[in-house]
């Protein structure tokens, strides 16, 4: 009689650790990936190229796709051991990698009738997170998104309308002169001023983000980036900018075009005594992109109050810093975890899709 055997069970990781592989190759598996299919991961519908385990009625799937970001840039080896995860250059795969069951994927669309919809939902949404998080200041803040029809015009918060009352039907789209072409309300002058810039430099940005939330602007004080010290500040790794000009209310176009200029191709910028701005290919990205970064400046904040003298914080080495950037920074990555944010959003305020 066959020993009755488990995933957790000495031995078994080894087993596991040889599952992957196409044609027969065998790659080892990093220790994340052992330790997501210890916790539950048993069973799943067939994938291309999968391989199979099945011991004790438990089916486990396995692509080596599926964990390639956890296994990192290195060359495998055989005999269960790991690979090398900071390899000195990393590249992200050039498909996504897919997970067990079914991904979503950013969306195509047949008109631009049904694009600008499905746009103007995610604004709307992203204007109720807004809301949710803490991140409204009066009448300050604004998202926008790029109109697919009219390039030249975008899709913005009505000025004096707070962010926990915007819907779809109360979007206004405003062309790069400041002038509403469509809806009901007034711009406001410094998301026309900062986000018409913004969107002219950069024609590959769908969408901005800009609030006065509390840890973006007490970060901004400092007079600095934010530093690696989390995975999740990795996404930024490189790939944001300090702008410190700050002067006073942004009321003119010289101003705005010195932020764009100053945020380049990069996805977000530092404001000095002004708060964060992100942009994103999708609503989505550029919604998700604010929210973590401002996460992230609450995250290093903290961990400075915390330190004792003589102490400082304990740095990412550049190598897995790059390597996290190429996992957690790309644009699919910003757009996918914007999705569970936008289903729980709509589940608890279906009005904003009015």
């Amino acid at each position: 009689m066959a020993a009755k055997s488990s995933l957790g069970s000495p031995g078994r990781t080894g087993d596991i650790a040889r599952l992957f592989g196409s044609e027969g190759r065998t790659t080892a598996m990093a220790p994340q990936a052992l330790k997501l299919l210890k916790t539950g991961l048993k069973t799943a519908p067939p994938l291309a190229g999968a391989r199979r385990l099945d011991r004790a009625n438990s089916v486990i799937l396995l692509t080596e796709a599926m964990f390639r970001p956890m296994l990192g840039a290195g060359e495998a080896r055989t005999g269960g051991a790991t690979m090398n995860v900071q390899a000195k250059e990393t590249k992200a795969p050039a498909n996504q990698a897919p997970a067990i069951g079914k991904v979503p994927t950013p969306p195509k669309f047949a008109t631009h009738a049904d694009e600008r919809l499905h746009r103007k939902q995610r604004l709307a949404a992203g204007f109720r997170l807004f809301s949710k998080f803490g991140f409204d200041e009066g009448v300050a803040g604004h998202i926008t998104a790029r109109d697919p029809e009219f390039p030249d015009t975008f899709w913005v918060n009505p000025f004096g309308v707070h962010f926990s009352q915007i819907k779809v039907s109360n979007l206004i789209r405003c062309d790069h002169k400041g002038t509403v072409v469509e809806g009901d309300y007034p711009v406001n002058a410094a998301a026309f001023v900062i986000h018409s810039r913004v969107h002219a430099a950069r024609p590959d940005a769908v969408a901005a983000a800009h609030s006065h939330s509390t840890y973006g602007r007490a970060f901004s004080t400092l007079g600095r980036t934010l530093a690696p010290i989390t995975q999740d500040v990795c996404a930024f790794y490189n790939d944001h900018a300090l702008y410190d000009d700050f002067g006073g209310v942004v009321v003119e176009l010289d101003e705005g075009a010195r932020i764009a200029k100053a945020i380049g191709k990069m996805k977000a910028a530092i404001l000095q005594n002004h708060g964060l701005i992100t942009v994103g290919g999708t609503v989505d990205e550029a919604v998700w992109w604010f929210i973590t970064m401002e996460r992230s400046c609450q995250v290093q904040l903290i961990a400075e109050a915390a330190l004792k003298q003589g102490e400082s914080l304990k740095m990412i080495s550049p190598q897995a810093a790059a390597q996290s950037y190429q996992i957690i920074g790309n644009a699919f990555a910003g757009w996918f975890q914007f999705q569970p944010l936008y289903a729980r959003i709509v589940k608890e305020q279906p009005d904003l899709l009015d």
